[in-house]
């Protein structure tokens, strides 16, 4: 029997993809305007951009643990077996909900076979580790051989970001409402990396082509066979900062693929638009 994939949506891959690949999506919810949303289902993110443009602050709340116990159920019910692979711990309560939800659903059925994972990953970072697991999957891959992937991608994603208002992290509470208030100012922007499931500022710079220019910079001293890999990126609103990105990676590294996605609802209402990401694996084997 095929391994079942299961995903939430901070993976932030397009919407069609879900359908397409037959894997499950437990949307986050996403609260905008006094209105609550299912991410990817029921709201886009180009909604939440204009929201937060017109000064709304959005919020994010995890997956229902309703819907959890209703898929738990049906699969355990179906006797089939699957990998859940989750949004970072560290940004989200949903991973914890989510062992919670089958510890009880193990009580009427202790043979499920679903096996969670913890990716510590967010955005198109934890996309990538999930359309591999699809690949593996609907090539008949063994649980055991899907399960090591997830495991060995999850740990050597590297996950850089930038934003394009510090202000929005502000309100987030990832930096200080001083630090927004002048990098505002001086057009300060930061390049941010996310480091066992959190996300840690590792450099600020001023104008936007020289954080462009050391994202490549650090692409090139944190990556290794490069030319070899799926590297992703994914932008809030931006997509004419991503092609140009994309164009600089192809240049210099002569990669695979680069795959580019929206960020989505749930992750966006925290960055804000204008946010660029970049994600490639700093080890391969």
């Amino acid at each position: 029997m095929q391994v079942k994939i299961l995903a939430d949506s901070a993976c932030d891959l397009p919407k069609d993809f879900y359908a397409e690949h037959n894997v499950t999506l437990f949307p986050l919810k996403v609260h905008v305007n006094g209105q609550e949303y299912d991410d990817v289902k029921t709201i886009d993110s180009k909604t939440v951009y204009d929201a937060i443009r017109s000064g709304d602050v959005p919020k994010t709340s995890q997956v229902s643990p309703l819907l959890f116990q209703e898929v738990f159920t049906k699969m355990a019910e179906n006797n089939e077996n699957g990998i859940y692979i989750a949004f970072s711990s560290e940004l989200s309560g949903t991973y914890q909900t989510s062992l919670m939800i089958l510890d009880q659903v193990k009580e009427k059925y202790p043979n499920f076979n679903l096996t969670i994972v913890d990716t510590k990953c967010a955005s198109l970072g934890y996309g990538l580790v999930v359309r591999e697991a699809v690949r593996k999957s609907e090539q008949n891959g063994s649980k055991e051989e899907i399960l090591k992937d997830v495991l060995f991608r999850s740990e050597h994603m590297e996950q850089l970001f930038t934003v394009e208002d510090l202000e929005y992290l502000a309100k987030g509470g990832r930096v200080s409402k001083a630090s927004a208030f002048l990098g505002g100012l001086l057009n300060i922007k930061p390049i941010l990396n996310v480091e066992d499931g959190k996300l840690v500022p590792i450099e600020k710079l001023r104008g936007k082509k020289k954080v462009l220019r050391r994202l490549i910079e650090l692409m090139r001293e944190r990556g290794t066979e490069m030319n070899d890999q799926v590297i992703g990126i994914s932008h809030a609103d931006t997509e004419e900062t991503a092609i140009e990105v994309k164009a600089m990676i192809e240049e210099e590294f002569h990669p695979k693929e680069v795959y580019i996605t929206s960020i989505g609802s749930a992750v966006g209402a925290h960055t804000g638009p204008g946010t660029i990401a970049i994600f490639f694996l700093n080890k391969r084997s």
